[in-house]
Parts: C-alpha cells; structure tokens; sequence
C-alpha cells in the first residue's frame, strides 16, 4: 500500500502549515546550497530547504543521495515532517560544511553540490551524518531527560492492576471487631462489655425452663416447695 495514501487532507495540510513555518525561520530563509532567497523546495532525507534550481541538481544525484519534495505542493510523511522539524539547514550545513573553506566559490553549484553530498569532501569528521533514524532516537533520548525530575527520577506515576501489585504491599483491612449477640444494636447505647442483667423467673418460668428442677420434680413437691416459700 502506498504510504501517502494513508495521509488525510486534513493532516496534509497540517504538515503544509508545519513547513510554511519551518520556511520562515531565520536558518531556513535562504538556500542550504546557493543561499539563494526563499527557498520553495526541500531534501527530505537531508533535512535541507533548497531552491528551485539546486533541487533539479539534488534530483540528479539519485533517490540513495537526495530526496526531493516541494515544500507546499507535494504529501508529506508524518516521519518526513519530524525530520525536517529537528533539522534546518545551518544545523545540516554544520555536518556537511564542516571543513569547508571560507569563502568558498560556489558559481559553479552543480559542481558544489556533487562534491558536498556525493563525494562528501567537507563533512565533519567528529559527528555522524544526521538521519531519521539517528534523530528520532536522540529526540526519545531528550525527552526522556525532560521527563525526569531534579533529582534524577522520572515523574511519570505507574498505574498497576490487582494483578500487579505485590502481595506483601495490598493494604488489608482490619479486623472487625465482633459484637456479643446480645450487645444492643442501637448505636446510642454504649456497650460496656457486661452481660444484661438477670431477672429472676416466676414460678410458672420457672416450671417451663427445661433445665430447672421444678421442671423435673414431681407436682406435689412442687406444691410443697411454693408453701414452704410463702411461710
């Protein structure tokens, strides 16, 4: 599937607006090659704005060299535009005319241009060429300097699920404590931890309650028992 197809209208113009302003900055306003004013054309794999006229020579040199697109006319990739965002051409032009001569004759440019990007003659020999690759990765690296904080951690806060917390760090809760069945279940009332007072049994609960001894004995000392208690 061809990647440009994949890029709404919507976000082709955004990146339009994004290169309009990268065009606009001061190390975009002129030429990468000729210093020519205005430059309407970019090398997308360079990193470089270029005129008209050094884009039909950047064309020449082969796709493996120099990526040509307009600037406001062609569909950019989104990686394409994030490239051209870390680049400018003074930064690119501090790698490929790092051992250039003051001054240097540039009437001849076709000859110029081959000699820069083709043969290589001027490229810094401490610094590697910069690339999409080489510049998204430094762009991760920064921002995950960014991220941290002064004293060297990062801010960000980890989420876990049930799943992922430790079992010795879940917080359990306590105990409850467990109420006597006979604690009153009104929240007014203080319970003291004492069991209720005992009231004592009529005669007739008395005779009822399974475990007492009127209940077992027979109905004629019960008889006696009552008398001799009301004498």
């Amino acid at each position: 599937m061809n990647e440009k197809a994949s890029v709404t209208k919507e976000l082709n113009a955004k990146h339009t607006k994004i290169l309009e302003g990268l065009l606009k900055l001061p190390e975009n306003r002129h030429c990468a090659d000729c210093k020519s004013k205005g430059p309407r054309w970019a090398s997308v794999n360079l990193g470089i704005f270029i005129c008209i006229q050094c884009s039909g020579i950047h064309r020449s040199l082969g796709v493996h060299i120099s990526k040509v697109r307009s600037a406001t006319l062609d569909t950019w990739l989104p990686e394409q535009v994030t490239f051209m965002k870390s680049m400018s051409n003074e930064k690119s032009n501090s790698y490929w005319e790092a051992e250039l001569p003051p001054d240097y004759d540039r009437s001849d440019i076709e000859s110029f241009i081959r000699a820069k990007y083709d043969e290589k003659r001027w490229v810094s020999k401490q610094t590697e060429q910069p690339t999409m690759e080489s510049e998204g990765k430094n762009s991760c690296s920064n921002k995950g300097i960014e991220d941290r904080g002064n004293n060297g951690k990062s801010n960000h806060s980890k989420t876990f699920s049930d799943g992922d917390i430790p079992t010795n760090q879940i917080l359990q809760a306590p105990p409850s404590a467990t109420r006597p069945r006979w604690a009153s279940l009104d929240m007014k009332d203080k319970v003291t931890g004492l069991p209720p007072p005992k009231v004592p049994q009529t005669t007739e609960q008395k005779r009822r309650d399974p475990f007492h001894p009127l209940r077992t004995a027979p109905l004629g000392q019960h008889l006696i028992k009552e008398q001799i208690q009301c004498s």
